[in-house]
């Protein structure tokens, strides 16, 4: 395989990955990614130490560790195309060689959990619930510029999924690591998150600008799959975006998710920062 060229990987003076400004030796085992900035110290603060920080744009690095585990955690910001940026260069961490700029032969599996806050679709799920996502349905176009593999199931699912709701293109459906799942999701509601392009009108909300597709909040919460008893559960900005990288790149992800809101009960927690910290700390003994 030819070098890679210095305008496909950039780095900065020091040899680190050009958004992350990190270097292989900032990661651990397991990586836990936050979207808020703000969140990461909330994560580092049950650190015994803290050996490493980095603040560069949106994406804030601790390394520490927690109960003598060594533990790597990252803020993304919003969105799917922060998250293709995030998974990109934790790769190339890994699995390419930034002195000679090629790609090793002995690749490397990460494993990345992020935690979430997110809305319920159902009135089932409870707000200040726990939610570990089994599949995502993304209904951003990050997919349609990388040729990624759904398996028979999945592609069932997309196109099903089309066909009964008023979406504009069809979605791509990804499951998560089924043994990061057995190892975090223990206690946890098991759903199907929707990762949209935004948060007003792709989630249904409508202030003053005019919103096109009208009936979408209804449209996801009545989608079922019989065949597979497939419901829609709750939606956010981002793991869609983590589990089609992650089967992209060959890495273990998972997603789970601080349910702060239910949109079908139009109900708000009275305490959003007390259900993100609970699942802050359940992930951390986990690990």
């Amino acid at each position: 395989m030819p070098k890679i060229s210095e305008t496909d990987l950039i780095l900065n003076k020091d040899g680190s990955v050009y958004h992350l400004n990190l270097l292989p030796k900032h990661l651990s085992d397991i990586i836990i990614t936050v979207g808020d900035p703000g969140r990461v110290y909330r994560v580092s603060e049950h650190f015994d130490d803290i050996e490493f920080e980095m603040n560069k744009r949106e994406f804030i690095t601790h390394v520490g560790t927690y109960k003598d585990k060594r533990i790597t955690v990252i803020s993304t910001g919003m969105g799917t195309d922060n998250i293709e940026i995030l998974l990109t260069e934790l790769d190339a961490l890994v699995n390419i060689d930034l002195k000679t700029r090629e790609v090793k032969s002995k690749r490397k599996k990460l494993k990345i959990i992020r935690i979430g806050t997110s809305g319920a679709l159902q009135d089932d799920v409870p707000l200040d619930s726990h939610l570990v996502t089994d599949y995502a349905v993304g209904l951003d176009n990050l997919m349609t510029f990388y040729n990624l593999e759904m398996n028979a199931f999945e592609q069932e699912i997309a196109t099903d999924i089309l066909q009964k709701t008023k979406l504009p293109s069809q979605p791509y459906v990804i499951q998560g690591s089924e043994a990061l799942r057995e190892q975090f999701g223990e206690g946890m509601i098991v759903g199907n998150t929707v990762t949209t392009p935004g948060f007003y009108a792709p989630q249904g909300r409508t202030l003053r600008a005019p919103i096109k597709y009208k009936t979408l909040l209804e449209d996801l919460n009545y989608y079922h799959n019989k065949n597979s008893d497939f419901w829609l559960t709750n939606f956010e900005m981002e793991t869609a975006g983590y589990y089609a990288m992650g089967r992209l790149l060959g890495h273990e992800v998972l997603s789970v998710n601080a349910i702060i809101a239910n949109r079908i009960k139009n109900k708000f927690s009275k305490d959003p920062n007390k259900v993100i910290d609970a699942l802050i700390k359940r992930v951390l003994d986990r690990i």
